[in-house]
Formats: C-alpha cells, sequence, structure tokens
C-alpha cells in the first residue's frame, strides 16, 4: 500500500503514545431546566476546554473504544489567516507543539508538513476512541484531501474506506476571473469504519420530487389509472369501476357501473350521487377501448383509509410518500446541506455572525442518523461553534434518542460560543415568529487540568488523590468511579467489581508497603484482591494461595 511521507512524520508518528494524560477539571453543569450550576450533571454530555491533542488522551480511560460516531472539521489549511478559526496551522499553540515535537526540522515545514505533524497524532488517538461498530467522517476541501486520504489509509486500513462524499458547499460562485481555475462549490466527507461499521438507513425527506404535503408528510403523486400499452377493460374487468368521491365530507363510494356488458346504460354517472355532491372519477378512454385502474377495489378502499389517494382535477391520483423512500446508504453526492444554512443558523441563534463557515447542523445529523444508535455516543474534537452538539439534541428531540455528545475546542471561545450556542439549544431561541423551541438537554462544561504523571512518571501529587483514584479504578474496570459507601477498612480502598477487591494504598509524603500489618485494614472480602503501594513484603507463596495481585507505584499503573 502506498504511504505518505513528509517533513516531521518520523517524530509525530508514535507521538500519541508520548502525550501526557491530564485530568479533567469540572467547572460547571448545565440543563435546559435549571440553567447553570455547579454540581455535575451526569448526562454524559461534555464540552472540554483545551488542546484537543491532550484533551483526547484524557479521554481514554473512559472512552476507549465505545464511541459511535465521530465527526470532525478541521482547519481546511486554505492558508487564510483572517477566520475566526484559524485556517492556515499557524496557530501559536500549535506552533509551539510543533517545535516541541518535530524540533528544529519544524521551522522548515511547509504549511502541509504542519497540518500533516497537526492531524496523524490526532487521528491516532481518534481511532483508539473509536467502537468497533463505529465509524468517522471527516470534512475536507482539495487542499488536503489527497493527503488526509493517504494518511487515514495508513491509520484506520484501506478496507474501511466507505466512499468519498461530495457535499455541494453553496449554490453558485462569482468567476474569480483572475485565478483561471475550476470554481469550487463543493467540499468533501472521508468516512472510514472501525471494523463491522454498517450504515444506518435514513428516510428522504421533502425534496423536489416529494413537493407536495398534507398532515401526514411530504408526497409525490402519480396517476392512478393505468398508462402506456398496458392492459385494458376487455383484459382485465375487476380493473375497471367508478370511484365517487365528496370533496366535503371526504367520503368514497364504488360502484361496478363501469363495466363491458353495460358500457351503453351505464355511459353517465349515478345521478343519486351526483345529488348529493359526489364527483364521479373513471378510467380514461384508451383509443376505443375503456381503461382500468391499477389497483381493484379492495386495495383502492384500503389506500384510501390509509390517506394514499388523491383527487384533483379530474383525475384519481396515489400518494407516495416520502417516508416510504428508503436509501441504505448515503450517496456519493450532497445538495442538500449548503453553507448559507449554517451562516444563517448561526445568525439566528446569536442575532450576529459568529463564524464565517460553520457547517449546517442539518448536515451533522444526517451522519448521525446514518451512523449510530440511540444511546450512541457522538464526538468532535475541532468543535468550533458546536453543531455537532446542536445536531445530537436536534436528533434526540426527533427519535426519542438518548445519544450523548463530547465536544473539545482549543479556542478561548469555548464557553462563550461553543457552550453557549447549546445552552441556547437546550432552552430555546429567537422571538416571535422566528421563536425555536428548545430540545431540552444537559451538559457538563471542563477545562484540561494538570497532567497526572510528573516528567519523572512519578505521580502529580498536584492533581489530587480523588482524580488518582478516579484514573486507578478507570484503569482496572473500564468503569466511572464512585467512592464507596461504607467505607470500613479505610481510605485505601477504591471498591469491589466482580468479586475483586481494588485497593490503593499510597501516601503524599511516606512510601507505603503491602505486609502483614497492611493486611489488618483489609475487610472487605472478594475473590480477588489487587493492591497498589510503593513496595511488597509479602511473600509469593502467600499472595498465591490467598489472590493477592500485588501493583507496584507508580510503576505497574496502566498508562493510555
Amino acid at each position: 500500500m502506498p504511504t505518505l511521507n513528509w517533513i516531521g512524520k518520523d517524530k509525530v508518528i508514535n507521538h500519541h503514545q508520548d502525550v501526557p494524560f491530564r485530568v479533567l477539571e469540572h467547572k460547571y453543569g448545565f440543563t435546559a431546566k435549571d440553567g447553570q450550576i455547579n454540581a455535575q450533571t451526569e448526562s454524559g454530555n461534555k464540552i472540554v476546554h483545551g488542546d484537543n491533542l491532550e484533551a483526547l488522551k484524557s479521554l481514554l480511560p473512559e472512552y476507549e473504544g465505545k464511541i459511535k460516531c465521530i465527526y470532525i472539521d478541521p482547519p481546511y489549511n486554505t492558508g487564510n489567516e483572517s477566520w475566526v478559526y484559524n485556517d492556515n496551522v499557524n496557530h501559536p499553540k500549535i506552533k509551539k507543539w510543533l517545535g516541541e515535537v518535530v524540533g528544529k526540522d519544524g521551522e522548515d515545514l511547509t504549511r502541509h508538513d504542519k497540518w500533516l505533524c497537526m492531524m496523524y497524532p490526532r487521528l491516532q488517538l481518534l481511532h483508539k476512541l473509536l467502537a468497533d461498530d463505529g465509524a468517522i467522517f471527516i470534512s475536507i476541501d482539495d487542499n488536503e484531501q489527497a493527503n488526509l486520504k493517504l494518511i487515514c489509509d495508513e491509520i484506520f486500513g484501506v478496507r474501511n474506506f466507505l466512499g468519498l462524499i461530495t457535499r455541494k458547499q453553496s449554490s453558485g460562485s462569482k468567476n474569480d476571473t483572475g485565478s483561471n481555475k475550476v470554481i469550487t462549490t463543493a467540499d468533501y466527507i472521508l468516512p472510514y469504519k472501525k471494523n463491522t461499521f454498517e450504515f444506518h438507513p435514513y428516510q428522504i425527506k421533502n425534496n423536489k420530487k416529494f413537493n407536495l404535503k398534507d398532515k401526514d408528510g411530504f408526497f409525490s403523486i402519480r396517476a392512478l389509472e393505468m398508462q402506456g400499452g398496458g392492459d385494458t377493460l376487455p383484459q382485465r374487468t375487476k380493473m375497471g369501476y367508478s370511484v365517487f368521491y365528496n370533496q366535503k365530507s371526504k367520503e368514497v363510494r364504488i360502484l361496478f357501473d363501469y363495466n363491458l356488458e353495460n358500457q351503453p346504460v351505464y355511459e353517465e354517472a349515478n345521478i343519486k350521487f351526483l345529488e348529493k355532491g359526489f364527483k364521479c372519477y373513471r378510467p380514461r378512454k384508451r383509443g376505443n377501448e375503456y381503461g382500468i385502474w391499477r389497483w381493484g377495489s379492495e386495495t383502492f378502499l384500503e389506500r384510501f383509509n390509509k390517506n394514499l389517494v388523491h383527487f384533483d382535477k379530474g383525475r384519481v391520483y396515489m400518494k407516495e410518500r416520502a417516508v416510504d423512500y428508503v436509501n441504505k446508504y448515503p450517496e456519493a453526492l450532497l445538495d442538500e446541506f449548503l453553507n448559507t444554512q449554517g451562516t444563517n443558523e448561526l445568525k439566528e441563534i446569536f442575532d450576529t455572525k459568529k463564524f464565517d463557515f460553520p457547517k449546517p447542523s442539518e448536515l451533522v445529523k444526517f451522519i448521525g442518523t446514518v451512523s449510530t444508535d440511540k444511546n450512541s455516543i457522538i464526538l468532535d474534537s475541532f468543535a468550533g461553534s458546536g453543531t455537532t452538539a446542536h445536531a445530537v439534541l436536534n436528533l434526540n428531540k426527533q427519535d426519542g434518542g438518548n445519544r450523548k455528545f463530547i465536544l473539545i475546542e482549543m479556542e478561548d471561545y469555548a464557553n462563550d460560543i461553543t457552550a453557549e450556542r447549546v445552552k441556547r439549544v437546550a432552552k430555546g431561541y429567537g422571538k416571535d415568529t422566528k421563536k425555536v423551541d428548545g430540545t431540552g438537554g444537559a451538559f457538563d462544561f471542563y477545562e484540561l487540568g494538570l497532567p497526572l504523571f510528573g516528567a519523572d512518571q512519578n505521580l502529580n501529587e498536584e492533581v489530587g488523590i480523588q482524580k488518582i483514584r478516579e484514573y486507578i479504578w478507570f484503569s482496572e474496570t473500564r468503569t466511572t468511579y464512585a467512592q464507596p459507601k461504607e467505607n470500613t477498612d479505610s481510605n485505601y480502598l477504591l471498591g469491589k467489581k466482580d468479586d475483586a477487591v481494588y485497593y490503593f494504598i499510597y501516601e503524599k509524603n511516606q512510601l507505603t508497603t503491602l505486609d502483614f500489618d497492611a493486611l489488618e485494614f483489609i475487610k472487605t472480602k472478594g475473590e480477588q484482591y489487587i493492591i497498589y503501594a510503593d513496595n511488597c513484603l509479602l511473600p509469593k507463596e502467600f499472595m498465591s494461595k490467598n489472590n493477592i495481585i500485588f501493583k507496584k507505584i507508580p510503576r505497574d499503573i496502566t498508562r493510555f
């Protein structure tokens, strides 16, 4: 398989393993009902402010292999520095990171080298977070599409590429007479699966074909009478009958007064129905022969009762509903999610322009529809204005789902724009005729905190013992830590899971030793004991006999 090489690749290809694990510091919670609160909402929805490389690493203990859908909209690397979301990877934080990781070679990088150095370790971590049946969707344009395809082939596997999707960005473009290039009106989405992912069927919404609407939704119409060179009444006598319909009462009657034997007698409609306000509908003649309907009388009445018959201008039509048409896979061209929709959407929320080219939430909602279940987790590590959370909340409101979102944003507007947008979507926004009802929902806002381990790989005690205990528990059980309700042993007990009891014997200012004296405070019974301490003086035979596993601090603490 062809691979892409660039200046600095050798420095970043395994860099994701060296990224320090930082704790997440909870700043506040938010619910649509109560607004901003100090306590955690336990909603599972997170917005994290901080460098997205380190923030992705901080998610691994809890979310490795659990994210069903990842959508990211990274910088397109157009060279444009005037965007709110800097687009040429010359952001001070990125430049500082390149200097630290790539070293002196970073001074000679082209903008494409820089972009690849920035993306590669982030994609490595995203791959680890993705569920086995999950998929990642990456928006990009032709500045880096070819490069992105090659590194994604390398990380996710060329056989896991799901096909290039082209998205129409705008309905038209002014001709740049000085460029002598093809006018760009589209960008792309690169989707990759982890392993066993399958697209979910999705229903076509209103489009040019389904342009009529009634109480049950959008529909198109097709003449009910048989057309073309098909059968006529002599061949299928049961398919010929008169339909009497009363527009006012919405009643319908069927009469078999339309047949070969009685044609001369029943040339005119039944008078008694006409007097009651009914109108008579019959298949039109085809040449000199009487035509027929596509449905027999029983099918007609069944479909009529299901609101699948349409009367108009003296003819009868069958309704074809958009909801009945399902595409199994997304098409290669998406032409209904324009940039103007995203711009207008954001203006309605904030009453002013905040971003230059935000993606429309309907685009991300579409991705969520074809890739997630109702309880899936959706991650966006280039969160920008918060479009992904907006889409998830709308999708949950639409189908009653309980999807969770995780957003990561490195810029300082993470609270004032990203989180603020989610607040307004949850509670509702706009005024008068433009008022949009809230979706409901909640989230917790975090800042990226201190690293859990120091440069010497010892535990960083400044993060606090609680954060360390949470990490140890996550690393052992892959479950959320909860303080034991009845702690009769000591403060060293972490908890019990699946008949295994976990202890973390640790003190800030002194070394701890697992010996016979330490066993005095181990009261919780289990089939197995996993005990962390600085040293161990228990005989191996004793530990084996009593199912005790010793783990040395900090050597045996799992690194993600």
